[in-house]
């Protein structure tokens, strides 16, 4: 006779029970074999037992897959180390630079955030760099970026541009400070976006609105609308920034047209304060198109290692400032001093509507011989910002964070996790092999 179907039901949901358990134990007994043999590998190869020997030569393929891990980390730390050249091999840098710049017919500069560190404004990838520390776990504070001021080496960079030698600036910074510094316009492919910038995408052509304050406040990854109107067609303004994981889609200030048609020219490009490591991405930058020994020279200025070191004419291990002030008296040129009350945005800025003097509440940057904002009324009673002088009954913004800030590292970090699962997953298969 046959057996009833509920029997059958019954072994089967059995059986699966049955493999599910044994799918664990598996994984349990797969966790800690690996633990084990990362414990014995931390060990030097004299001080371990036989028994441990044993055990890492039955798992030959997880302990190589370890080991190549392991390098691949120590090689990062080694990465991530800031190295600073002595002072004389600086000078000596600085000099040979000073050579290529002169002998250069079209210099196209690519700057980082190492340029804006010394206007204390962290860098990403630093020791105490944005994103570092948002992937230890440790918070992120910074001033308002009003209070910052062009440093030496954009001001540095605006003369060169004025004296011919730099032909095109692209920058990967939001900080707006090559503006500020009178780096005329036509000269700068902010590639990230503007804090001080917001555009409506609606008009032809697209309209800038400049401001006064950091127009991010309110925007972050894939939400970019500020909460203000334009003025001509009343469609929402939206701010410049190029987020981790977006793409450029304005034509200003990110002027991606002037970037391509200045990198094909270039026969020499001086990169500061960069990591490289989103700007290696865009091919059209890096003159891949032409042959080999018509390609421009690379000079290379960061304390940490880029993905660019190989293929560099000169890479140059210091702080920015320190080596620009070497080669503008190599140059013997001397680098203007920043002058607020002579920063170009103070022209460009539009002044807010009525309605508007509420939109937002952050630092807003004023002229030094100013009681209050040049974007409101006299009445207005938004906060306002100096380098020496600030409205004693403002809030305070000492944990005021940009909304450009560390923007996408939660995905990065996400992608992390899954590799480090993904790397799990191979591992416990090899083992259960």
């Amino acid at each position: 006779m046959a057996e009833p179907q509920g029997s059958e039901e019954t072994s089967s949901r059995e059986a699966r029970k049955i493999a599910q358990k044994c799918q664990l134990l598996v994984k349990a007994e797969t966790r800690a074999r690996v633990k084990k043999i990362s414990e014995i590998l931390k060990k030097p190869a004299e001080v371990r037992t036989e028994e441990e020997v044993q055990i890492l030569q039955q798992s030959p393929d997880v302990v190589a897959d370890m080991q190549k891990r392991a390098r691949r980390r120590e090689k990062l730390k080694e990465q991530l180390k800031e190295v600073e050249d002595p002072p004389e091999v600086l000078y000596r840098k600085s000099c040979e630079l000073a050579t290529a710049i002169l002998q250069a017919r079209h210099l196209v500069v690519y700057t980082g955030a190492g340029i804006s560190t010394a206007a204390s404004i962290p860098d990403y990838r630093g020791p105490n760099g944005v994103w570092t520390l948002l992937q230890q776990g440790r918070p992120v504070e910074t001033r308002s970026l009003t209070d910052a001021q062009p440093t030496v080496t954009h001001m540095a960079l605006a003369r060169l541009h004025q004296e011919g030698y730099v032909k095109h600036v692209v920058s990967q910074n939001c900080d707006g400070l090559h503006l500020r510094s009178g780096l005329p316009r036509e000269a700068l492919s902010e590639v990230h976006g503007n804090m001080y910038i917001e555009v409506c995408a609606e008009c032809e052509p697209e309209v800038e609105y400049h401001r006064l304050f950091d127009v991010t406040e309110r925007t972050s990854l894939h939400r970019h609308v500020t909460d203000r109107n334009c003025h001509s067609c009343s469609e929402p303004l939206r701010d410049s920034i190029v987020h981790f994981g977006e793409r450029s889609c304005l034509e200003r200030p990110h002027n991606w047209e002037d970037a391509m048609e200045n990198a094909k020219k270039a026969d020499a490009i001086l990169c500061l304060g960069s990591s490289l490591k989103v700007l290696k991405r865009y091919s059209c930058l890096w003159g891949k198109t032409r042959v080999l020994y018509k390609r421009p020279k690379l000079f290379i200025v960061n304390l940490q290692w880029t993905p660019k070191d190989d293929n560099a004419t000169l890479k140059i291990n210091g702080k920015c400032d320190e080596l620009m002030v070497l080669l503008m008296k190599k140059l013997g040129l001397d680098i203007p001093v920043y002058k607020r009350d002579n920063d170009p945005i103070f022209k460009l800025a539009i002044p807010l509507l009525p309605d508007e003097h509420d939109s937002f509440s952050t630092c807003q940057l004023t002229l030094p011989t100013d009681s209050t904002s040049l974007m409101t009324q006299q009445d207005s009673k938004s906060p306002t910002c100096n380098s020496n002088e600030k409205d004693t009954d403002q809030k305070d913004h000492s944990s005021y964070k940009p909304g450009w800030f560390g923007k996408g590292c939660a995905k990065r970090r996400g992608s992390t996790a899954k590799r480090r699962k993904s790397n799990t997953t191979s591992t416990s298969v090899k083992l259960s092999d």
